[in-house]
């Protein structure tokens, strides 16, 4: 299966909502919110982009003003540039590369495999904490009555 990938040539302009269900690559400027929540986006070296980003990877080799948000990760090549703030859990900005904003790098939910086992220490580790509590308690003082 041959997966799909469309180009956005030098010379096209898109002002408002771009969404898409294959990866996409932008040669030429878009402004507004682009979607692509599958699929990877990559700004080309010709690209200039002034718009909110959602995708599940994006390779920057252009310009993007905006703030960028990817499910998988977001990179930043030599001589690309991002200006906003970027939301990934993983992040490269190779040398050369120009990036101003803030990044937030909190990962995905854990796996299957280790929430189960996460979950069953968390649930042995209550029992053991019950048996340590009452000894541990001290008798609060009652206030004096008159």
């Amino acid at each position: 299966m041959e997966k799909d990938i469309v180009n956005i040539g030098k010379s096209v302009v898109i002002k408002g909502e771009l969404n898409g269900s294959e990866d996409l690559t932008i040669e030429g400027h878009v402004e507004g919110t682009i979607q692509l929540r599958d699929h990877v986006l990559t700004i080309g070296p010709n690209g200039r982009i002034k718009a909110q980003v959602f995708a599940k990877s994006v390779i920057v080799l252009g310009e993007v003003t905006g703030n960028v948000t990817a499910s998988e990760k977001v990179d930043i090549r030599d001589n690309g540039s991002v200006d906003g703030d970027i939301i990934s859990p993983r992040v490269a900005i190779a040398e050369g590369a120009h990036f101003r904003g803030s990044v937030d790098m909190q990962r995905k939910a854990q796996p299957q495999a280790a929430k189960s086992s996460t979950a069953q220490s968390a649930q042995a580790q209550p029992a053991a904490q019950q048996k340590e509590q009452p000894s541990q308690q001290q008798p609060q003082p009652q206030p004096a009555r008159a």
